[in-house]
């Protein structure tokens, strides 16, 4: 029989024998542990959370099954004094009753079924059970993934959902949270792309804008579906974007040109020593920049060019109908009549690549990536090839370098990064390697030998942060 507490006193013992001593033999304070010693103190102690997570759902789940409906007052949480096991998990564990409930259906889930024959048949979901034991996934993650492929259930036939739940622990290591839950959402698109229409009907009906004045300050919340946000989102991001390479600009010591940089001029401070706005501070700027256009601004210079709401479909998915689209920038995925009438609006485009003639490789003709050029990025990479982060957050950077290794202007040589995972790449020695060509083509971030002695490559781009279906 298998000991339930292997893995976690293992993992233990990891985190108390990775722990540097001094020369007197005792433990160092976390305060005068390094750079490297705090990354492997971190790994070790994320491990040894997982495999607590893996053990307390287990146990968990039993305390649910002690106190059952049936038994009445004999059931074991209500012979505690609680409502409830979930109560009783979440008191004892000082957590809320959400992530209580959680903990117990992902015990529930990843635990042996009991048989009449007194046998244990597999767990309800084996391949995260299995994640869980092996301490690639969390609880949180292991939650997910169970909510999702519940929901998908009685749509979707048993062998495509085990596969699904497979292809998603191998994802979720790895990942935080949010970035997983981008990858489940396209997960179930995949799986259930007719229940999408009905989930979209519903998020419009709840799109909101509410405006109120207190204080002298003009409130706005909105709460808006993936139609009627794509665009705002791109606008907004676009202006806040196009405002951050003025400033570096302006800090390099060259001078915001090109379209919008009297706005831009006219947003950023004069003075070097005024407060610098927060992000929040510069998206509300940006709103009443493109309200002031709308309204009839003497300058029509909004500093957006280029910005484009990209819908992403096949061609399949375009002509029958069926399936699941994506919009950059929005996590949620969209149905395909909801992507036709985004790709039959102004300013909105469907990926069709090199289209008109385009040429898409440039050589060392041209030293900076074209808009064709940085739209097939896009879909390769799908936004940063680091983070995530979307397209329009991002610049095309030269893989070997345009001056110092002569590097052409080509789809091989490029990649989409953020500014802070530009200076990553550039400052602190990582490496950036395609494989394959094209929009297949996949992104690995090697990292040098100071971070992983090894050198091991870490996938990146839309392999990384889109659904492996």
């Amino acid at each position: 029989m298998n000991d339930p507490l292997a893995n976690l006193l293992d993992a233990l013992d990891g985190v108390v024998g990775s722990w540097p001593v001094s020369a007197g033999g005792e433990r160092l304070p976390i305060e005068s542990l390094d750079e490297t010693q705090l990354v492997a103190a971190n790994d070790h102690l994320g491990r040894l959370r997982r495999h607590l997570d893996a053990v307390h759902a287990r146990v968990a789940s039993e305390i649910a099954r002690h106190s059952r409906p049936e038994l009445g007052p004999d059931g074991l949480a209500k012979k505690h004094g609680y409502r409830n096991p979930i109560a009783l998990v979440a008191a004892t564990t000082g957590t809320t009753n959400g992530d209580a409930a959680r903990l117990v259906a992902v015990g529930e889930a990843t635990a042996p079924r009991p048989t009449f024959s007194g046998e244990d048949a597999p767990a309800r979901h084996p391949h995260v059970a299995a994640g869980l034991s092996s301490g690639s996934i969390g609880m949180p993650a292991a939650a997910a993934i169970i909510a999702m492929l519940d929901r998908v259930a009685m749509r979707c036939d048993r062998e495509i959902l085990d596969a699904a739940e497979q292809t998603l622990v191998q994802q979720a290591a790895g990942l935080t949270l949010d970035q997983l839950a981008k990858v489940i959402a396209r997960a179930e698109a995949h799986l259930d792309p007719d229940g999408l229409e009905p989930k979209e009907s519903e998020l419009r009906a709840d799109r909101a804008l509410h405006m109120f004045e207190r204080a002298g300050l003009l409130h706005l919340r909105a709460t808006l579906d993936p139609e009627t946000a794509a665009p705002i989102k791109t606008a907004i991001e676009a202006l806040v974007s196009a405002e951050f390479r003025a400033q570096a600009d302006a800090l390099g010591g060259g001078a915001a040109n090109g379209a919008g940089s009297e706005h831009l001029r006219a947003l950023s401070p004069a003075d070097a020593d005024a407060p610098r706005r927060t992000v929040p501070q510069m998206q509300a700027d940006a709103l009443a920049l493109l309200a002031s256009h709308l309204l009839g601004c003497d300058h029509k210079d909004v500093p957006i060019e280029g910005a484009t709401v990209v819908v992403r479909m096949t061609l399949e998915q375009l002509t029958e109908g069926t399936g699941a689209a994506l919009i950059d920038g929005i996590d949620q995925p969209v149905s395909v009549a909801t992507a036709r009438r985004l790709a039959a609006g102004g300013g909105v485009i469907p990926c069709v690549l090199g289209s008109h003639g385009e040429i898409l490789d440039w050589g060392r003709e041209k030293r900076l990536f074209t808009r064709a050029q940085k739209l097939a990025l896009a879909e390769r990479d799908g936004g940063c090839a680091g983070c995530g982060l979307p397209p329009g957050m991002t610049k095309a950077h030269h893989i070997r370098w345009w001056a110092r290794d002569a590097g052409p202007t080509d789809l091989d040589n490029g990649v989409l990064l953020c500014d802070s995972c530009h200076h990553r790449v550039h400052d602190n020695g990582w490496e950036i390697r395609i494989d394959g060509t094209g929009v297949t083509a996949r992104v690995w971030l090697i990292p040098p030998r100071h971070v992983d002695p090894a050198c091991t490559p870490r996938l990146g781009g839309r392999a990384r942060f889109d659904y492996a279906a």
